[in-house]
């Protein structure tokens, strides 16, 4: 009960790598992958007199998830050196931005608990990331570090939240949101495995109602919502607990062990001071035209929030069908490609159901994204056409639509060249009706003796005989007439 007295505050520090071809300050690739320091230069490494170019793109990716943000793109902005020693950081300081960011305010909104949780960014600012440390072997007298430089130098925005959340479960949420939207911008790929996308999370606890913010501690490197949630979950608990039994929380950075359930005492917290910023001598300020700015936001994308109200008013989509599809922008453009192709004849609803249901199953057996896929959008449509129009039926059509996957050939094609209409002719089926009848006496007997699921049984028999090509509507239209004849 002792939690209930108490509220957490938390804020988020999100660091997402842009998805440039080359690194911020030098022309070497940030492909993921290569072998052990292949992707480096004397820029990248730190080696004395290289001097920094800064990347036009990376400024532009910056711009752009400033904007899908909310937040008010600074006309001028800084490069400062953050001073600290890592062993995978060769010039012993990180070229990034401090008083002046690229970006500053905004806002993300998203459901929570029956209301809207509105979540202030403070500030988007840019950066270069480190280079990465492996470590090899258990035991002291084996253990061997290696430091690869490939990722030094990549270029970063660093998302900071304002400290509005106060739950694990918001910040898991709002982490969440905050990546669909940089992978609908194609300004990051997402990839928390391979730590394109990270999280620092800084939670304090409070009596409920107070004002006055608690002692915080920093946790740190978490790269999925899920160990966020749990990491947060796990601190929350833990400070409530160090109060409680009358103790202070230390401010300090910690890190969550997956393995143990817990977070782990790192370091103390490093404050601004600590790092002894100054602005970077050989890089001039970054001076955005309002032009680029227009020219910027014009071309991008309708986003996720957006995308999702207009598929529910143009489509008569469910909310639940739409938040769906716009969990990624290439199966929403397909989708839509789908229903215009096949417009007027082709239903929303249908081809809705197809991109989610067999395709998405199908690529997902095959291990293929949508943009991969061997069925075109207008493929598709053919299938949705002769579905809506009632040409074939709902086993037919699956059968279709594998004969379809990869081959190149539409609906139609398939249909005619197999045989595959759907039946609809009354004299067939009323033929195939008396051919069911005549051999289930029994069934039939029990269908008029009152047992009304006999009716299910009879229905399959004559659904058998037609090979599953008669229309299922006009099969128990006139099974029921002939039953009660």
């Amino acid at each position: 009960m002792q939690g209930a007295a108490f509220e957490a505050v938390i804020g988020l520090e999100v660091h997402a790598q842009l998805l440039t071809a080359s690194k911020i300050f030098c022309g070497c690739s940030t492909a993921f992958g290569a072998a052990p320091n292949t992707h480096i230069c004397p820029v990248c490494i730190g080696l004395p007199g290289a001097l920094p170019v800064l990347n036009r793109s990376a400024v532009d990716y910056a711009i752009q998830a400033a904007l899908a943000l909310g937040c008010a793109v600074q006309p001028r902005s800084i490069f400062a050196r953050k001073n600290y020693f890592y062993p995978d950081l060769p010039k012993g300081y990180q070229i990034s931005q401090y008083e002046l960011p690229i970006a500053t305010g905004g806002a993300l909104a998203f459901p929570s608990g029956g209301e809207t949780r509105r979540v202030g960014i403070t500030r988007v600012h840019m950066e270069e990331d480190a280079g990465k440390s492996v470590h090899d072997g258990f035991v002291d007298a084996d253990r061997r570090s290696y430091v690869d430089f490939n990722r030094s130098g990549v270029p970063l925005i660093e998302i900071v939240s304002e400290p509005d959340l106060r739950s694990a479960a918001d910040a898991a949420e709002f982490f969440s949101r905050l990546r669909a939207i940089l992978v609908w911008l194609g300004v990051n790929d997402g990839n928390m495995e391979e730590g394109s996308l990270r999280c620092d999370a800084n939670v304090s606890v409070r009596p409920r109602g107070q004002a006055a913010l608690g002692t915080k501690a920093e946790v740190k490197n978490l790269n999925s919502f899920r160990f966020l949630q749990k990491a947060l979950e796990h601190e929350i608990a833990r400070q409530i607990d160090v109060i409680a039994e009358g103790g202070r929380v230390v401010q300090e950075t910690r890190l969550w062990d997956a393995a143990a359930g817990r977070t782990v005492s790192m370091r103390s917290k490093e404050e601004a001071h600590d790092y002894r910023y100054f602005p970077e001598p050989d890089l001039p300020a970054v001076v955005v035209a309002a032009a680029r700015i227009d020219r910027i936001r014009a071309a991008m994308p309708e986003l996720p929030d957006a995308r999702r109200a207009r598929l529910i008013a143009q489509y008569a989509l469910s909310d639940y069908h739409a938040g769906q599809l716009v969990q990624s922008r290439a199966v929403a453009d397909y989708f839509e490609a789908t229903v215009k192709a096949g417009a007027p004849r082709a239903t929303a609803q249908t081809a809705n159901n197809w991109v989610m249901g067999a395709l998405a199953a199908k690529l997902n057996e095959i291990g293929a994204g949508i943009a991969a896929s061997p069925m075109s959008a207008e493929q598709l449509a053919t299938l949705v056409i002769e579905i809506d129009s009632g040409a074939i039926s709902g086993p037919i059509a699956k059968d279709v639509f594998e004969k379809m996957f990869g081959s190149g050939r539409t609906a139609s094609e398939i249909i005619a060249a197999e045989g595959l209409a759907q039946i609809d002719d009354e004299a067939q089926i009323v033929a195939l009706i008396a051919e069911v009848l005549a051999a289930n006496s029994g069934p039939v007997g029990d269908y008029r003796g009152g047992k009304t699921s006999a009716f299910g049984f009879l229905v399959g028999k004559v659904m058998k005989a037609a090979a599953g090509k008669a229309n299922p509507k006009r099969v128990n239209e006139l099974l029921k007439r002939a039953l009660e004849a």
